[in-house]
């Protein structure tokens, strides 16, 4: 995985977000993280947010800042998230961030040499 992922399904244009919805997106982004959070190191760095789509609906995204290279990010969908979506996006994620930081250090020491 390199570069953002479209784990967010499409969005209903009928579903106007309610506050308990935003709070279960809410309560799901803070899974993803501390489970993200858990399997890397200090370095990297962990953050979501939840928008208002263009159409009413709710987006989650999620972002890994790796210490070198790129942010690796995924949009969360907010209707189908159970414990295994949880465990396979933050494994997604972290692996996704590793190769990042690893292929941007593999380039730093290739320019240098």
């Amino acid at each position: 995985m390199h570069g953002n992922t479209p784990y967010a399904g499409s969005p209903t244009a009928d579903s106007k977000p309610t506050p308990e919805r935003r709070r279960t997106l809410r309560r799901e982004l803070a899974s993803v993280a501390a489970s993200t959070r858990e399997l890397l190191s200090d370095e990297f760095i962990v953050g979501g947010e939840i928008s208002d789509g263009d159409d009413g609906s709710l987006r989650a995204t999620i972002a890994v800042r790796p210490p070198v290279g790129s942010v690796i990010s995924a949009g969360i969908d907010p209707d189908a998230t159970d414990d295994a979506d949880v465990d396979t996006l933050a494994r997604d994620l972290a692996a996704g961030a590793v190769f990042e930081a690893k292929h941007a250090a593999r380039d730093t020491h290739s320019s240098a040499s």
